[in-house]
């Protein structure tokens, strides 16, 4: 107990040198101000890193192509030398798979019950998707911008772009589950929700880009450098991957099941 003491008291104590080292130091000189960070992490139009030496491009895109990627490999590995090990008593990994997969499964089929094999494949890939690429800001991955100077890359649906596409992409799923449902009737009913593909899309960027943008300011600041931006970033992180998720992957599988529910069905209850 002594011992765990006086390493608590040496690390509390490496804090403190810490904070005050850098507050005698005085701020660091900034390349940008905090309007020109705040502004680009919205914009995305000074710190482009180049792709590959073709063209130039948001970090955002990067940051897609590397959590794409990474949940590709991590697919792949599970299909190899996971899935096949499978038991009749689970162990810890596969309870976990068994459970996340039967989560979405569950949404689709309460939400969707006469077309819902489709909905819910695309409820796990979406919020497996969202759920990592909002965790991935948090490994803060380096890339080079354009102007050479380091630049963290983003979660890929903190650009305006990537969550515009997904919203786009949950509406063509749900625009074709009022076809395989209804047929040009379930189309008809899907066009009357002309403006869910843009709610869908802003609030999932809205949402990310605000937990970004205080972060940034937080780690901007250097007198709230220390512990703050661990808490701040972690929970602003994890809250948003996990609300999002539900939010989006939810609001699919709803609007999904009433344009898929046959209209006869619908008329006669």
């Amino acid at each position: 107990m002594n011992h765990r003491k006086r390493v608590l008291v040496l690390w509390l104590a490496e804090i403190l040198l810490l904070l005050a080292g850098a507050l005698l130091a005085g701020p660091p000189i900034r390349a940008e101000s905090v309007q020109e960070a705040m502004r680009d992490a919205v914009l995305h139009d000074i710190n482009q890193v180049s792709l590959f030496g073709l063209k130039e491009v948001n970090p955002g895109l990067v940051s897609a192509f590397l959590v794409t990627v990474a949940l590709l490999v991590l697919a792949a590995w599970i299909h190899v030398f996971v899935i096949p090990r499978f038991q009749y008593v689970p162990g810890k990994l596969q309870l976990v798979l068994e459970e996340v997969v039967g989560l979405f499964d569950r949404m689709a089929k309460t939400n969707s019950p006469h077309r819902n094999g489709f909905l819910g494949v695309y409820l796990f890939s979406a919020g497996a998707y969202i759920f990592v690429g909002t965790l991935f800001e948090l490994l803060g991955v380096q890339a080079v911008a354009a102007r050479g100077h380091p630049v963290t890359l983003p979660a890929p649906l903190s650009d305006v772009n990537a969550a515009i596409a997904l919203g786009c992409l949950s509406y063509l799923i749900i625009l074709s589950g009022g076809i395989a449902g209804n047929g040009t009737g379930g189309i008809k009913r899907t066009l009357k929700e002309f403006s869910l593909p843009i709610s869908m899309s802003f609030r999932l960027f809205g949402a990310l880009l605000s937990g970004l943008l205080v972060t940034e300011l937080v780690y901007y600041y250097v007198h709230l450098s220390f512990v703050l931006p661990v808490v701040v970033g972690v929970l602003f992180t994890l809250l948003h991957a996990l609300i999002q998720t539900y939010v989006l992957t939810m609001l699919t599988a709803l609007y999904y099941g009433e344009v898929s529910e046959p209209a006869h069905r619908k008329g006669g209850q």
